[in-house]
């Protein structure tokens, strides 16, 4: 995806029946983060975001909090997402409202074209409606009768509405979705051509007026559907030269046809541009469910950005969850990350480095030839075009092996013990890194990077500046700590701890045979299967498994993996999971851990036969160091095995995998 002659990059426009979740945060830092990236390319870049607030939420949501004026409510909720936004460090340059006047105007002028042009008639509707959504419903859309998005069953609408010909741009949006980046992920490309090949309908764009949001220009008996109204926003919210560059909206998957299929149409109809990429991200889950204001399970970010800080929670939402695929939201995690990754790696690279240059060059450090072998570590182009494909974790990912090799190459040569000529190549070499770093971490961690260059006692570089042996020298000014540790919370009194080690007999291991595999209803990469663990368990266990890019249906039938069978009950995506299978990964190959030659239910051991614990959990789990090993797996330097044989795996892998 290149640059062209400039970039506009744009969040979804959120309702304001609450305050923003870890989800809509999630969206904006990433959009955040590729603004400033793209700036850092020299790039006029425009970065928009705002709200939706020609909802019917919007009134639902004022009465409940006791507003009289709907337009008071939208101005305060308007200035509290404001807030949140600053907090977090985003640095958007368009903050669009949908009750502004000039939304207004450019939403019934693009209305009123599109119905000049033919595309635009009145008629009767019956059907759907999802007011979670604000969209009709069809029948294939449920689940058992229920939205997939918020488990509420949609009401029967009868209206008189304008429609939108929709059916039209069929074949015009089969093309344009066919486009390779039009719909990023892949997959995600996938699910709108299957869409718009199942044949598209008309849809109805307008709705009784409720005495809130935009009038049909020519008709005050109805309002705009508030998407039809709302998608207008990426015009009314921006000038149009940003319209002939590269222009990426940001979306959840749960909004991905509006994006994707209706708002092309909309603009095929008015004959304006199109965007470059419709880019949808996947969901959090929290206890296994998604995200959402309207299922009650909403994590508030600020209370992460006050308790652990706004570069922490920037950096662990991009570096845990590849962007475009599902994730699960863990502070543990985050503390983790946090821990081993800011403070042990980047934060001891910056005090080490500029500890040794403090204590050795006092009045200064000089530019010095470079250590080649540390610079040729450094790959900015892969950075960049990670970060070109959007593929913003492995982008981070690529910038921590540099940190890394850094830390490696201080414990390789040992500065410390250096003199003269070869301890300034050295240090200067680390401190131009130090630089660099700086440099390639600010649109994740802009915090971060500016405490950074205030130790160096350097400017803000550009992406054109990431070259080791610019700088002609250093007058450092050594500050605090980038990243302090966070400490182990104290237990509360009277708690009962778990044991410092946990042991292989902690786990009930078991030989289990697929009988049954379904697709995950609300998850794209899931898979549904139901297990035979022996007589001696009345009912068939059931478990929700990631492994469906990797087997078909078909072939794991009658398959004998290996259950972690105590493993706690979790609800994934709203479907029970009562245990775990396992498996070794390499990254780009699966293998599950079979046993075809026992019988069902038969325990797993190596030479402990102690009784299991009644449940673990699964950070016990991975706590339990498993390997591959010549095609079977290990613990202790011991072969997992029942009865009659070992635990094998599947298929041919490497040694040294850890199972999961």
């Amino acid at each position: 995806m290149k640059n062209k002659k400039t970039f506009y990059v744009t969040t979804p426009i959120y309702y304001i029946n609450s305050r923003p979740t870890i989800g809509s945060a999630y969206t904006t830092i990433a959009a955040d983060i590729i603004a400033r990236w793209n700036r850092l390319s020299l790039t006029d870049t425009f970065f928009l975001t705002g709200l939706d607030e020609n909802s019917s939420k919007t009134v639902k949501a004022a009465k409940e909090k006791g507003y009289q004026d709907i337009q008071k409510y939208a101005d305060d909720m308007a200035k509290e997402w404001i807030d949140v936004w600053k907090k977090l460090n985003i640095d958007y340059d368009g903050f669009i409202r949908t009750t502004s006047q000039k939304h207004k105007k450019i939403a019934q002028d693009f209305f009123t074209k599109s119905y000049k042009k033919g595309d635009i008639y009145f008629g009767d509707y019956e059907g759907l409606y999802c007011y979670g959504c604000e969209e009709f419903k069809r029948e294939t859309d449920l689940v058992k009768g229920l939205c997939p998005y918020h488990q509420t069953e949609p009401s029967k609408v009868k209206e008189k509405n304008y429609f939108f010909k929709l059916s039209k741009y069929t074949k015009k949006l089969l093309s344009l979705v066919n486009k390779r980046d039009f719909i990023m992920p892949k997959n995600r490309r996938n699910e709108i051509i299957t869409f718009v090949k199942s044949g598209l309908n008309d849809i109805s764009i307008s709705r009784p007026n409720n005495g809130w949001g935009i009038e049909v220009p020519f008709d005050k008996s109805q309002n705009l559907w508030v998407w039809f109204d709302a998608l207008y926003n990426y015009k009314s919210g921006v000038d149009k030269k940003y319209w002939k560059g590269t222009v990426i909206h940001l979306v959840g998957k749960d909004i991905q046809k509006f994006h994707a299929v209706t708002w092309p149409a909309m603009l095929l109809s008015t004959g304006e541009s199109l965007p470059t990429t419709i880019f949808s991200h996947g969901f959090f889950t929290v206890n296994g469910q998604k995200i959402s204001k309207s299922l009650g399970n909403a994590i508030d970010p600020t209370y992460f950005a006050n308790k652990y800080g706004v570069d922490t929670l920037r950096f662990y939402l991009i570096r845990e969850i590849p962007f475009g695929q599902d994730g699960d939201f863990s502070e543990e995690s985050l503390k983790a990350r946090h821990n081993n990754e800011l403070a042990n790696d980047l934060g001891n690279l910056v005090s080490r480095v500029l500890t040794l240059v403090d204590n050795n060059f006092k009045n200064g450090l000089k530019k010095s030839p470079l250590d080649k072998k540390l610079i040729s570590k450094l790959n900015i182009k892969n950075i960049d075009s990670h970060m070109q494909k959007l593929e913003l974790q492995q982008a981070l990912n690529e910038t921590w092996k540099f940190i890394n090799e850094c830390n490696k190459h201080i414990n390789d040569e040992k500065p410390w013990e250096l003199k003269g000529k070869e301890l300034e190549k050295h240090l200067y070499t680390l401190t131009e890194s130090v630089r660099v770093i700086a440099i390639l971490v600010s649109p994740f961690m802009p915090e971060a990077s500016e405490k950074i260059n205030k130790q160096l006692n350097v400017k803000s570089g550009k992406l054109k500046d990431c070259k080791l042996g610019l700088m002609k020298g250093y007058k450092i000014k050594k500050g605090e700590i980038l990243f302090r540790k966070i400490e182990q919370e104290e237990p509360p009194k009277n708690s009962v701890e778990l044991k410092e080690e946990i042991g292989f007999e902690d786990f009930d291991f078991r030989v289990a045979e697929i009988k049954g595999v379904k697709d995950h209803p609300n998850a794209d990469k899931l898979y549904i299967l139901l297990l035979d663990v022996g007589k001696e368990n009345a009912d068939d266990v059931q478990i929700i498994s990631g492994i469906k890019d990797y087997y078909e249906k078909q072939d794991l039938i009658g398959k004998k993996i290996i259950l972690l069978k105590n493993l706690k009950k979790a609800v994934i995506r709203g479907v029970e999971s009562q245990g775990m299978l396992l498996a070794v990964s390499d990254g780009k190959k699966l293998s599950l851990l079979t046993a075809p030659k026992s019988r069902n239910g038969e325990r797993i051991f190596i030479d402990l036969r102690e009784k299991a614990k009644n449940v673990v959990e699964i950070k016990d789990f991975e706590r339990l160091n498993l390997l591959s090993k010549n095609g079977k797996i290990i613990y202790t330097n011991k072969y997992l095995r029942t009865e009659k044989e070992e635990v094998v795996l599947d298929k041919k892998m490497k040694d040294n995998l850890k199972v999961s």
